[in-house]
């Protein structure tokens, strides 16, 4: 899943989180983020 830059992935994360959106969709970023090696600093 190469098709955003680290930061519209983290970005996409943490709007994930806040906005609840579906979990499926939260866990494919997550795992995303921890592939590149990222750190989005607002886990809950």
């Amino acid at each position: 899943m190469k098709i955003m830059s680290n930061e519209m992935l983290v970005a996409a994360y943490r709007d994930a989180l806040n906005n609840g959106d579906d979990k499926t969709w939260i866990e494919t970023l997550r795992s995303e983020v921890k592939k590149r090696g990222l750190s989005p600093k607002n886990e809950k």
